[in-house]
C-alpha cells in the first residue's frame, strides 16, 4: 500500500483548482507576504487567481533578530541555526493568523509554497572564488512550518535553480511567462524590491525568447539609509524626503561606476553589494560626505531608477523589435514611491503601468508566483523549455509532510 503522504501528493496533484498558499519575504524585511491563490492546470495554461493577500509586519524584534545574520560576511553561527527553526514556526503561525482573518481552515489549503527568508546571495559574481559553485541560502525550515500549520510545504526553492546551471535568481520568471505571455506587445515584467529585476517577454515569445536579469538596488540602500538618519521610518514614505532634496551628480556617478552595471546581462546581485558600505564608500571617493540627507536619497532615489531604466533599454535593444508596442508592468514596494515611477516614465520611451491592472495585485505578485512554482512541483510537466540564458527547466523546491 502507498505512504498516505504520497497519495496525498497525488491527490492534490489531480485536483481541478488547488488552494495554494504563497510566501515571500524579501530583502527589505518588512514583513511576510501571504497570498491565498487558486492556481488550476499548469505550465502555459496555468490560471490563478489571488483570493486574499496581505503582508503580515514583522515586529522590530523579529526585524532586529535577522539584520544580525541578513547578508553579513560574519556572524553568530549558533544564532543562524537557531533562526533558521525560530522562522518557520514564526511563519507557520502568520498563516494560522491568516487563515483565521480570512475564515478559512487548514482543510482548505492544498500546499503551502513557502520562500523563505533570504540570509545571504552568493552567485560567482559576488563571491568570486574559484572553486566554490554559485550560492544562496533561504532559512525558515520547511518541516516546522509543515508540522505548525499541518500542511504540505514546498519550500527552499532556489537551490534546485543553483543546481540546474543557474544563479539562484531571478525565479519570477516562471511565473511571468505562465501568467502574462502576451500576443499584442511586449511585456517587461519590473519587480523593485529590495534589488530590482526584470523579465522581458518579447510579444508572442516561447520560452526561451524570455530574457530575465536583476538590474541593481531597488529599495535596499534608500530604506537603509532613511532608517539610519529616521529611526522611527523603515522607508522614505512617497518619496516625502528625496522629493526636498536635489540629485547630486558626482555621488550618482560614482555609485553607477561599480562594475556590476558593467557586467554582462543577465546578471544577479544582492544587499551584500548594495549596503550602506557601498554608499559610504561612494560618498568618500565623490567627496559627497557633508551633502544634505535629503540629496543623498533624492540622489539614491535616482540612482534606481537610472539603473534600471538604463538595463531595461541596453535589453530591449538587442531582444525586442524596434518600434513594437512595449509595456513596463511595475510590482513590489518600488511601485509605491511616486519619485522612482516619474523618473522611470522620464527615462523610458515605453508605456509604464502596474501589475494591477493585468488583474494581479503587485504588492502580491512575488507570492503568487511561488504558489505557480509550487504548482509546476506538483503537477508541471519538465517540457516547458531547453536551457535558455540561466532559466533552467526544473521542477523546484523540497516537499516537508506534516507528519
Amino acid at each position: 500500500s502507498m505512504n498516505p503522504n504520497i497519495q496525498s501528493l497525488i491527490s492534490v496533484s489531480q485536483k481541478s483548482v488547488r488552494n495554494i498558499i504563497g510566501l515571500m519575504s524579501g530583502t527589505s524585511l518588512d514583513g511576510l507576504d501571504v497570498a491565498y491563490c487558486k492556481i488550476s492546470e499548469s505550465g502555459t495554461s496555468t490560471k490563478a487567481e489571488v483570493v486574499h493577500f496581505t503582508t503580515f509586519p514583522y515586529n522590530e524584534e523579529t526585524k532586529s533578530e535577522i539584520r544580525k545574520v541578513f547578508a553579513q560576511k560574519t556572524i553568530d553561527f549558533q544564532h543562524l541555526a537557531l533562526l533558521n527553526e525560530w522562522i518557520g514556526i514564526k511563519h507557520g503561525e502568520i498563516v494560522l493568523d491568516c487563515l483565521q482573518q480570512w475564515k478559512l481552515n487548514t482543510s482548505d489549503v492544498d500546499l503551502i509554497a513557502s520562500h523563505g527568508q533570504t540570509v545571504m546571495h552568493a552567485p560567482k559574481s559576488l563571491h568570486q572564488q574559484d572553486k566554490f559553485p554559485n550560492a544562496t541560502l533561504q532559512i525558515g525550515d520547511g518541516d516546522h512550518l509543515a508540522v505548525t500549520t499541518q500542511c504540505i510545504t514546498v519550500s527552499d526553492f532556489r537551490q534546485k535553480h543553483l543546481a540546474g546551471g543557474g544563479e539562484g535568481a531571478p525565479l519570477a520568471v516562471y511565473g511571468d511567462y505562465f501568467l502574462f505571455n502576451s500576443n499584442t506587445e511586449n511585456r517587461i515584467l519590473l519587480n523593485i524590491g529590495g534589488i530590482s529585476n526584470f523579465t522581458l517577454l518579447p510579444k508572442s515569445g516561447s520560452f526561451d525568447s524570455i530574457f530575465v536579469t536583476d538590474t541593481g538596488t531597488g529599495n535596499t540602500i534608500m530604506d537603509a539609509y532613511t532608517r539610519l538618519h529616521f529611526p522611527n521610518l523603515d522607508y522614505d514614505v512617497d518619496a516625502a524626503i528625496a522629493k526636498n532634496g536635489k540629485v547630486n551628480q558626482p555621488l550618482l556617478q560614482k555609485l553607477k561606476s561599480d562594475t556590476f552595471f558593467s557586467a554582462p546581462f543577465p546578471k544577479s546581485t544582492g544587499p551584500e553589494l548594495f549596503s550602506l558600505d557601498f554608499l559610504n564608500k561612494a560618498q568618500n571617493e565623490s567627496n559627497t560626505t557633508t551633502i544634505p540627507v535629503a540629496d543623498v536619497l533624492a540622489t539614491l532615489t535616482q540612482f534606481t531608477a537610472e539603473t534600471i531604466a538604463e538595463a531595461i533599454l541596453k535589453v530591449t535593444a538587442t531582444q525586442i523589435e524596434k518600434n513594437t508596442a512595449t509595456t513596463v508592468y511595475i510590482s513590489g514596494g518600488g511601485f509605491h514611491n511616486p519619485l522612482i515611477i516619474k523618473h522611470l516614465e522620464d527615462l523610458l520611451p515605453f508605456q509604464i503601468a502596474s501589475t494591477t491592472s493585468l488583474g494581479i495585485n503587485g504588492d502580491a505578485k512575488e507570492a503568487l508566483l511561488f504558489a505557480i512554482l509550487a504548482n509546476e512541483t506538483i503537477c508541471g510537466n519538465l517540457n516547458s523549455s531547453k536551457r535558455n540564458n540561466s532559466i533552467p527547466a526544473l521542477s523546484m523546491g523540497k516537499i516537508s509532510f506534516p507528519r
